[in-house]
């Protein structure tokens, strides 16, 4: 009997004893799980690391560069062709053309009201524009009687655009340009006549001119 409670004893104790050491070791090795792997907050930090603001960069934003004339004409030919196979009307040449490519060569009035005639300085031709015209880069919002008024699109690489008014006034001729231009005939011809009576056996100035005698009843 004694033999069997002394070997229960024992049987007890190893049990005790592998226990703690199992558990010994479990802590052990959470322990250095832990110092591996730091403990991280709900927020994603370190708790035991000195907190630093989170710094965000913003992307540079840039005004978006047009494409080149070219480029732009070749894509107006696309489009106009797109059109005449849909049936449907085409789009106006000024569509590729940017509000700084063109100069106001004439403004005048029409039966639907004010118009311009407008000159893209790239390829040197004129076309005729009246209010609500689109342009590459704007529209055409007024012409008034020496300047034309356009509405300028700024696009940025953001996606975003700006919206600003930009006036473009009616080209002066240049002093070449006036001198070179035919003078205009005067408006009053009986003027200059009597100017140059003198010469055509007129009345002298400075002397005066004699009553003309009544015609006789033969002579009429």
């Amino acid at each position: 009997m004694n033999y069997k409670n002394a070997i229960r004893i024992l049987a007890t104790a190893a049990t005790i004893l592998c226990a703690t050491a199992f558990m010994a070791f479990t802590v052990a090795a959470q322990e250095q799980n832990e110092e591996k792997n730091p403990v991280v907050s709900e927020k994603g930090r370190d708790p035991f690391k000195h907190y630093e603001a989170v710094r965000k960069f913003k992307p540079v934003v840039t005004r978006l560069e047009p494409p080149s004339i070219q480029v732009r004409i070749e894509r107006y030919r696309a489009q106009k062709m797109a059109a005449a196979t849909a049936h449907v009307a085409p789009p106006k040449p000024t569509t590729a053309l940017m509000l700084n490519e063109i100069q106001v060569n004439g403004i005048f009035r029409t039966p639907r009201g004010w118009a311009a005639m407008v000159e893209a300085t790239p390829i040197k031709l004129s076309y005729v524009v009246y209010p609500g015209e689109s342009f590459f880069d704007g529209q055409l919002v007024a012409i008034e009687e020496s300047r034309l008024v356009f509405r300028r699109d700024t696009v940025w690489t953001d996606g975003h655009k700006d919206k600003s008014v930009e006036v473009k006034p009616l080209r002066q001729p240049s002093p070449v340009e006036a001198m070179t231009s035919p003078k205009v005939a005067p408006t009053n011809p009986s003027a200059s006549e009597s100017g140059a009576g003198g010469s055509a056996g007129g009345p002298v100035a400075g002397k005066p001119v004699p009553p003309e005698k009544p015609a006789s009843p033969e002579q009429q």
